[in-house]
């Protein structure tokens, strides 16, 4: 098969979809990759690492599109990039779709194959390819948050671990998944005083455990989200609900009530976001302000560190990747995991979650293929 990379277009994305160890593994395997020059200079992967590796290196990105049987990205394809999908072309990247009509409405109209990495499944249950930029986007959540706690940013001028004699800042994170998981490593690590709320009193357990007392669980309910983030210095929003929009679970009644200078960080906003006033913003203007609290609402964080992230999703991608081009639709349809990270096929939506978010016709994955 014919993989394309190019290089990626949204505001400060610095990722590439295949590092060049990568691509070289895509053609030991028989096929042929096409990447668009200086894909990889965000990482600092030169056009003649890729030639190194059996790449072929292409000018524009309109002849990865063209000419590519199946093209690998990091973000969700922008708008300039829809009109270039073709029916028969397999698109495998992060696509969030559930808060995004326009996009979902792109990819139905080019009758694309669009496999989401956020939705693909392993046999444990989990989500092995959005699990590594969760890790990413949680341990950077804390950097941003003790940031953003700054006097300069506009926070509250406050140490996240405070000092001796001096109280350290208190951290509600909501959400005991991978981003809270990591994100409580790091403003544990920090000497923050960190609360953890999780619906899943398994989960709970399991974090009461490996905390051992360097971070609080708490049974999440509206109750406790809001005693817990009126309390807070910093809240951190790592929700999910696979393939679904983020669930808002602070309103901005509450937001009035919150310390002066406090911060959110809102890690689900790739999926709309779970505070009521989060809307998507840029590393080039990370933040923004309500009601005196600092919103940080970046929805591309991992692009931050892409050297880290790239080789990170890379090692979880590809497996999968590997089996799309071997096989295509057949790997879709012989595998239940790489099933599940089918959105789109063919004008239609075959994720159920996708599909209620917008009000959409539901068509299973069988049935799509098979028509």
């Amino acid at each position: 098969m014919r993989v394309g990379v190019p290089k990626e277009i949204k505001v400060h994305e610095y990722r590439v979809g295949l590092t060049p160890e990568a691509a070289r593994e895509y053609v030991s395997a028989g096929h042929e990759v096409l990447v668009e020059t200086n894909a990889g200079a965000g990482i600092s992967a030169s056009d003649q690492a890729y030639e190194a590796a059996g790449a072929r290196i292409a000018a524009t990105a309109a002849e990865i599109f063209a000419k590519a049987e199946m093209i690998v990205k990091v973000k969700e394809p922008q708008p300039s990039e829809w009109t270039q999908l073709r029916e028969g072309q397999i698109l495998f990247t992060y696509l969030h779709l559930a808060p995004d009509p326009e996009q979902t409405a792109g990819l139905l109209n080019s009758g694309v194959t669009a496999v989401a990495y956020e939705t693909v499944t392993d046999r444990f249950g989990g989500l092995p390819l959005l699990a590594p930029m969760s890790e990413v986007a949680g341990r950077l959540s804390i950097e941003a948050a003790g940031s953003c706690l700054q006097r300069h940013s506009g926070g509250r001028g406050m140490l996240l671990g405070g000092v001796p004699g001096v109280a350290p800042a208190r951290v509600a994170i909501i959400g005991g998944g991978v981003v809270g998981t990591h994100a409580a490593r790091m403003a544990a690590g920090l000497g923050a005083d960190i609360v953890i709320l999780d619906r899943s009193l398994p989960r709970l357990r399991q974090l009461d455990e490996h905390f051992s007392g360097r971070a609080k669980t708490r049974f999440s309910t509206q109750q406790a989200i809001e005693e817990e983030v009126l309390t807070a210095d910093v809240v951190i929003g790592a929700v999910l609900i696979p393939g679904a929009a983020a669930p808002r679970l602070v309103s901005r009644e509450q937001l009035s009530r919150m310390k002066r200078g406090a911060v959110l960080v809102d890690v689900a906003i790739d999926q709309g976001g779970c505070f009521e006033t989060s809307r998507p913003t840029t590393h080039a203007s990370p933040t923004f302000e309500i009601e005196g609290v600092i919103h940080y609402c970046v929805a591309n964080m991992p692009g931050a560190v892409p050297l880290t992230s790239s080789y990170a999703l890379n090692n979880a991608t590809l497996p999968f990747g590997l089996a799309l081009a071997a096989r295509g639709l057949k790997a879709i349809e012989e595998d239940p995991h790489l099933a599940a990270g089918l959105n789109v096929h063919r004008g239609r939506i075959t994720n159920l979650q996708v599909a209620e978010s917008l009000n959409k016709p539901y068509e299973p994955v069988q049935k799509a293929i098979a028509a």
